[in-house]
């Protein structure tokens, strides 16, 4: 079925993620808005907008397989989809987005919302949706396809476009971005800790599998010693992610998740002096880093949502006291570290999810272009966040429009 592309002159918008997420975050109930949708998109069967609006409500409210229908549904009658800016436009940008879930792509909307930069959301999923021939005006490209097994193919794609802009996050270093292979771009980086991570089959992980040998399982790696990690390939935020200590603990894993492949990687025990673990999110922009959170937590599977900031007073202290120290402290510290792996990852823009061992070396749990970064959390909780969000986005936004300024064509 032929696509229909909505320039954006024709101003039709949609509310977009950052808005939606926000209200969900702030507590607002969501169902008025999805009755509101539904009711447009029964009266209109064309009004692509709302059934895309719909669909990531759905996902807000982790409704799947619904919210993939209806955007497969979106998607049939357009590709595009308008963002405007907020104040007087400066700069026009194209962003080219997978379809699929949300974390299929870099939530590049909480970056800029209310910026003075106008956005064109153009999804793409060959052979089903190739990239159209005509495209919207635009002054920048915006490669916002993450790393997937699903997405492997696309961005290969991608890399193939003679692009007649300067394009941002190009699709081939994205394609790197495999656990197992950032592993190995950043190996022997003084100072930084990659854990060996292999891609291990479901088969291959049963055969080698023996309950009489107590070092079966750390034989998975190199390393041979301890416990190891293993998660599906393509999950994220923890799904299905276990340290494993024996052959017996692996069995009941595999009885118990029904992924054909794995990342298996050895555990490194990242507790600080004072006993608890430390998670922290940093972007990089144009190579300067930035911190967007950390999590302290008593458990080694430490997530933001999961550690329990909102509920201590002390752990917001000391997340504040390490968001103001950050460029002098964490920042100066593993300043080395932190430049390698801008110059062999290539992104423009990425995030890093990471801690300090004991010893004092950047341990990277995982490099990504798709990590949320935004500032909708409490202001009355966390009233030191908003600063440092605010400028992370102006970086951001000048580090595209200094991109779109470049006469870079590549």
């Amino acid at each position: 079925m032929t696509t229909t592309l909505n320039p954006s002159n024709q101003q039709k918008t949609i509310l977009g993620l950052a808005t939606l997420l926000r209200m969900a975050l702030s507590g607002q109930p969501l169902a008025p808005l999805s009755a509101e949708l539904i009711a447009r998109a029964e009266n209109d069967p064309g009004d692509a907008e709302a059934m895309l609006d719909l669909s990531t409500i759905l996902q807000i409210n982790q409704q799947s397989d619904l919210a993939m229908r209806v955007q497969a549904d979106a998607l049939q009658l357009q590709q595009i989809y308008h963002l405007p800016a907020r104040q007087h436009v400066t700069l026009k940008l194209l962003v080219i987005m997978a379809a699929g879930p949300l974390m299929a792509n870099t939530p590049i909307e909480c970056l800029l919302e209310n910026s003075d930069i106008a956005v064109d959301l153009l999804y793409i999923f060959p052979p089903e949706l190739p990239l159209p021939d005509e495209l919207p005006e635009h002054d920048l490209v915006f490669i916002a396809i993450a790393e997937s097994d699903a997405n492997q193919l696309l961005l290969e794609e991608l890399r193939k476009v003679k692009w007649t802009r300067p394009i941002v996050n190009k699709p081939e270093l994205i394609a790197s971005l495999s656990r197992d292979n950032t592993y190995l771009q950043l190996e022997e980086i003084p100072n930084l800790l990659v854990p060996q991570t292999n891609r291990i089959g479901r088969e291959a992980l049963e055969q080698s599998l023996d309950v009489s040998d107590e070092q079966s399982i750390a034989s998975l790696l190199e390393s041979g010693v301890g416990s190891i990690i293993i998660r599906p390939v393509d999950s994220h935020a923890g799904r299905d992610l276990s340290k494993l200590d024996s052959a017996e603990d692996m069995i009941d894993y595999l009885r118990r998740t029904p992924d054909l492949d794995f990342y298996v990687s050895y555990f490194v025990d990242f507790r600080s002096e004072e006993g608890n673990y430390k998670k922290y999110r940093i972007v990089l922009i144009d190579g300067t880093p930035y911190l967007c959170h950390m999590a302290i937590s008593d458990h080694w599977m430490i997530h933001y949502l999961n550690a329990g900031m909102g509920e201590s007073s002390q752990k917001r202290e000391e997340e504040a006291a390490m968001m103001e120290l950050f460029d002098k402290d964490f920042a100066a510290r593993h300043a080395d570290a932190l430049k390698a792996i801008h110059e062999r990852i290539g992104l423009d823009y990425l995030g890093i999810d990471c801690s300090e061992t004991y010893d004092g070396e950047l341990l990277i749990f995982e490099i990504d272009s798709n990590m949320v970064v935004h500032d909708m959390d409490s202001v009355e909780l966390y009233p030191y966040k908003q600063p440092q969000m605010h400028k992370i986005f102006a970086a951001f936004q000048q580090m595209l429009h200094n991109k779109a300024a470049s006469s870079s064509v590549e």
